[in-house]
């Protein structure tokens, strides 16, 4: 029986990312999902905006940064028909959120240029105030540039009830692996991985037919598309950890398509079709990239560490399991920084970025969880 370098389990933006770098590195890879590549989750209802983050220089901005211009790079030169650089304007949600932009703009390296709202009047947006425009962020076509990702890669759609390791090789139903990655967004039923913090949050889209003349895409509390073969997307994030969609309620995202209504002229569209998937987000809302620790041993070696008992070695972990998950409502601007990241230290041994290192957030899981309160 075929044993693989690396199964990857998840076939959403997370997943066929780390796919693609594992394969650029030479490794034989199969990716597998329960859905279909991009079919459901967070990379299903993707809005799939590739833009810069804006704030007051703090690390998760500069780490988003970092992967917008890798991701902007990536895509233009390896994927250029599934990513349109429209531009995204970042408008302020009200006067207060304004003035706050002035303080940003020291902060913000990535290439930008203020628009006033006569400009923004002149394109057709309503309601707006002084904003940001950065001329390379750009919209993705989520699950075609998904599937273009593993064009060279063995695929199979396949539900993965467990996971068992023996002999040096992971068994997985009838596949085989000498590594496995799990990219299965908030849902995880395997190991033990609750020191992760991954928490799930509703993400809506629709997408509308149109003849608006709208060439850049924008986002004021929700996001709205540039108009690309005459469609515009229109979506948002909405309620954490909930147990079903409620957004639409019968009348299909009209909460959504209000907002957008005081935005632009929607007087002619039209709803094509409706997305809504969970997105899968950190504590800290950094991206999780590396190895899996084994919490029961770990505990069993240091059974006082939920009452602040101090490591003297590195966390055990689970031998050649891998994670990459937590990249949230910007997994488009994550996924290939960190599907290269993994790849290198697969291959390389490179060691994983401390920011997304999942290890980060293990002690204080120990130390603070309610989940150990029987430890104390």
């Amino acid at each position: 029986m075929k044993i693989y370098d690396v199964i990857v389990v998840g076939a959403g933006i997370a997943g066929v990312s780390s796919a693609y770098f594992l394969k650029q590195r030479g490794l034989d890879v199969l990716v597998v999902d329960r859905a279909g590549v991009a079919s459901m989750g967070g990379s299903f209802a993707a809005g799939a905006f590739v833009s810069p983050k804006i704030g007051k220089g703090s690390k998760l901005q500069s780490l988003t940064n970092e992967a917008f211009e890798f991701a902007k790079n990536f895509y233009i030169e390896h994927f250029p028909e599934y990513f349109k650089q429209t531009g995204v304007i970042r408008i302020p949600k009200d006067e207060n959120d304004a003035k706050q932009f002035q303080k940003y703009e020291e902060f913000n390296k990535s290439k930008r240029e203020w628009v006033n709202q006569e400009q923004l009047e002149d394109i057709g947006i309503k309601k707006s105030f002084n904003s940001f425009l950065f001329n390379e962020a750009g919209v993705c076509d989520a699950p075609n540039l998904c599937k273009a990702f593993l064009e060279d890669i063995d695929y199979q759609q396949f539900e993965v009830k467990n996971l068992v390791y023996k002999k040096k090789v992971w068994v997985i139903g009838e596949y085989r692996a000498k590594k496995v990655v799990l990219a299965t967004g908030y849902e995880n039923r395997f190991f033990d991985m609750r020191y992760m913090g991954v928490k799930g949050t509703w993400g809506s889209r629709g997408d509308y037919e149109t003849s608006l003349d709208l060439d850049v895409s924008m986002h004021k509390k929700i996001s709205i598309s540039a108009n690309i073969d005459g469609i515009i997307k229109i979506g948002a994030t909405h309620e954490k950890e909930a147990d079903i969609c409620m957004t639409c309620s019968g009348k299909p995202l009209k909460p959504l398509f209000d907002l957008a209504s005081d935005m632009v002229d929607t007087s002619d569209f039209r709803l094509k079709e409706t997305f809504c998937g969970m997105r899968a987000g950190s504590k800290d809302y950094f991206p999780l990239l590396g190895s899996v620790i084994s919490v029961n041993e770990m505990l069993e070696r240091y059974p006082k560490l939920p009452k602040g008992q101090r490591l003297t070695e590195e966390p055990k972990k689970i031998k050649n399991l891998y994670v990459c998950n937590g990249v949230g409502g910007r997994g488009f601007v994550f996924a290939p920084m960190m599907g290269k990241m993994l790849a290198d230290n697969i291959v390389d041994g490179k060691e994983i970025d401390k920011r997304v290192n999942p290890d980060r957030l293990f002690l204080k899981w120990c130390r603070k969880s309610k989940d150990l309160e029987s430890y104390r």
